[in-house]
């Protein structure tokens, strides 16, 4: 084998060692990261094949994928559609013209967290054509901020990410229209939400960043964030935008849902992160990285590299087929019967679908094998999908993501052409288009301001002018018109939202909601040669995100080295690390919780 992909680079054994994190593919449990779903693998030795059939191409699945592959085993991923899964882009058809590529579909647009671990350490270990690696070629700092409130008197504010953003940024940060909106915006701020209600806000923070593991999952993950956060009886603002738009903004939750240890603790990662004094995250408030996007169509830059890599190693692709049915015999899996008519056979079976693909798999046999898998049944999905329009005029708001706070169905946006350093008018579509407003829609349920409907009850071309029109709302409230309606050239909503005939979307996203860790699965069963992958698996970060997934992906290659006996290494999986100077709070904050007593912050 080549060395220099069979070996991890220096830098990521260095972080893998530095975590402590690689024992049977579990984080250690230190004080401050302890993570319940990381017990140790069980080594049951019980098989030595090497044969591996993952089944599904996403995330998860091309992790899972890329770790075995490098450590002996033969893999064939079977992926009925798309691989890249839900991180994907796409090319808008019959769009390319004079030679340039087609306009830039996504998903959604991309957001890798400074506190993200998993996903970089693959990306650096992705080699590139011409040199280099998908990481240090691709992955890149977004140094500013624009924040937009969808309520009367707020107006939108570019902040800065980091210092160095500051500095790359200041005429488009310092500059008389900005100051205004950021006077305008903070003064309206202090008045709709009290000094007093900031400062408990910051609080309830704090009892979590101080609160032991026990406490974390005995109490705060059985409570919603907007229970935590006691949004009853606060401003109308405190329940609007912190304890409410802030969450969807960040980590695409409902506060009202999901559970406020996730919630809690994602927060505190990112947090963490910016601050720049925990060395394993590649990030810092001077330097920037607390916010990256890749630099142009995730498919481009990333998944096709990737896929390209895992072929030449060695991964097998069946495309356009997926598991229709587990075979199970003496409580194992014998084979998979596919969609295609054929059975796929292998030593060990590896289910990396989501939830809605793999709740109708849970079959009586197979759950009959393993009870413990009818809480993946309790496991709920939403909607989040991504809608891009193409504009004629390039934006003038410096590289940011932009949170739209309050808008009813709950946007989030990038402007392209400036963090890509990309000329849209020469490398995309037919030369009329200078930029591109990538936009999530995160919120379905929610009524519009144009048709007064929620996004599942609109036509296509009704959710295109109503994202429109809630983005033009927020963003053109200081006075300047930063979205115009007659610089847009066309736009395009993520193919997977179809209606046949009602509206349908073939990629929802598992949505975090209180209680719900104790339903699902960990990534080895109790069926000895069958695993599950994906962000709805048990994992440090508890959260259904691509970094979630790509962590699934390392904890069945582990729990499979495990089961085979391998003498592989197994693969770095690291926990979210917190500030150390915490330890105390948290060892005292045990002993009240195992005295029966609440934190003691918690007044």
């Amino acid at each position: 084998m080549d060395n220099n992909h069979n070996e991890f680079t220096r830098r990521s054994a260095l972080k893998g060692a530095a975590a402590a994190a690689v024992l049977a593919g579990t984080a250690v449990a230190l004080p401050n990261v302890a993570v319940p779903s990381a017990r140790a693998v069980p080594r049951t030795g019980q098989g030595k094949g090497r044969e591996v059939a993952v089944f599904g191409g996403g995330m998860s699945g091309l992790a899972a994928a890329h770790e075995l592959i490098e450590r002996g085993f033969r893999v064939t991923v079977y992926e009925p559609a798309f691989l890249g899964g839900k991180a994907r882009s796409h090319d808008v058809p019959n769009t390319a013209r004079g030679g340039r590529q087609h306009l830039p579909g996504e998903h959604g647009f991309r957001f890798y967290p400074g506190c993200y671990q998993h996903v970089p350490d693959t990306m650096e270990r992705i080699p590139l054509a011409g040199g280099g690696d998908v990481k240090n070629r691709h992955l890149v700092n977004v140094e500013t901020a624009v924040v937009a409130f969808d309520d009367t008197g707020y107006a939108p504010v570019s902040a800065p990410a980091s210092i160095m953003g500051f500095i790359d940024h200041a005429p488009a940060i310092v500059n008389l229209e900005n100051l205004r909106n950021a006077l305008t915006t903070g003064l309206k701020f202090v008045v709709d939400i009290p000094p007093h209600e900031l400062a408990y806000f910051v609080a309830r923070e704090l009892i979590i960043a101080t609160s032991c593991e026990e406490r974390r999952l005995g109490q705060w993950e059985k409570q919603s964030w907007l229970q935590f956060v006691k949004a009853d009886g606060k401003s109308p603002a405190y329940r609007a935008y912190l304890a409410g738009a802030l969450t969807r903004a960040l980590v695409a939750a409902k506060s009202h849902t999901a559970s406020a240890r996730t919630i809690g603790q994602i927060g505190l990662a990112l947090a963490t992160s910016a601050t720049g004094l925990v060395g394993h995250y590649d990030a810092e408030l001077v330097n920037g990285g607390v916010d990256r996007i890749l630099n142009g169509p995730t498919n481009h830059t990333w998944i096709d590299p990737w896929v390209a890599y895992l072929r030449s190693r060695g991964v097998r692709f069946a495309m356009g087929t997926g598991v229709s049915r587990f075979q199970v015999a003496g409580k194992r899996i014998t084979g998979a019967s596919m969609s295609d008519g054929s059975t796929a056979t292998a030593d060990w079976f590896v289910a990396a679908m989501p939830i809605d693909r793999l709740k109708p798999l849970l079959t009586p046999d197979l759950v009959g094998a393993d009870p413990s898998l009818t809480g993946i049944r309790r496991l709920e999905d939403d909607w989040m999908v991504g809608i891009q329009y193409f504009m004629s005029r390039k934006s003038e708001v410096p590289p940011s993501h932009i949170a739209s706070l309050g808008t009813p169905w709950a946007l989030t946006g990038l402007f392209q052409a400036k963090p890509w350093n990309v000329d849209f008018a020469k490398t995309y579509g037919d030369g009329t288009v200078r930029d591109c407003l990538s936009i999530d829609i995160s919120e379905w349920e929610k009524p519009g301001i144009l048709y007064g409907k929620t996004a599942k009850q609109c036509s296509r071309k009704e959710i295109a002018r109503e994202v429109w029109a809630q983005m033009s709302r927020a963003m053109n409230a200081g006075g300047k018109r930063i979205l115009r309606d007659e610089d847009l050239v066309t736009w395009s909503l993520d193919p997977g939202i179809t209606w046949s005939p009602t509206i349908q979307n073939a990629t929802p996203l598992m949505v975090n909601t209180a209680g719900s860790y104790a339903h699902r699965p960990t990534a080895h069963t109790r069926i000895p040669n069958f695993f599950i992958a994906g962000d709805h698996v048990r994992t440090n970060i508890d959260l259904a995100t691509m970094e979630g997934a790509n962590e699934s992906g390392r904890r069945v290659t582990n729990a499979i080295l495990a089961a085979a006996d391998s003498p592989a290494r197994p693969a770095p999986v690291f926990p979210l690390w917190e500030l150390p100077m915490l330890d105390p709070f948290k060892a005292e904050d045990r002993n009240r919780y195992r005295a029966g007593l609440p934190h003691f912050l918690d007044v």
